[in-house]
């Protein structure tokens, strides 16, 4: 998702967080590729967001909201890594194999 030049800082929240819901649902699916997709798309809009933060601060009347996204954002989170971690635990796991036929 390509933000432009006049578009808010709340914007890039707004977007973060449909990038982190695309994840979540991606999870659901258990479409582990799709989920790293949109964490590297989540991960390009937080540089964005990181790079006009230094030069622009929120407005006063968006500082609500935003704190509203950033929860739903971290809610999100918690729950793609509870939907995660059965699949982390497989690649541990043959990566552990892995490692103990090399010995």
């Amino acid at each position: 998702m390509e933000l432009l030049m006049q578009d808010r800082l709340l914007d890039y929240y707004k977007a973060i967080e449909a990038a982190s819901l695309q994840m979540l649902e991606a999870a659901r699916r258990e479409d582990w590729d799709d989920v790293v997709r949109c964490e590297g798309a989540c991960a390009v809009l937080i540089e964005q967001l990181r790079y006009r933060g230094k030069s622009e601060e929120l407005p006063r009347e968006d500082r609500a909201e935003k704190t509203r996204i950033m929860q739903r954002i971290l809610r999100n989170d918690a729950e793609i890594r509870v939907l995660a971690e059965p699949w982390l635990n497989d690649v541990a796991n043959m990566f552990e194999g892995s490692l103990q036929m090399l010995h």
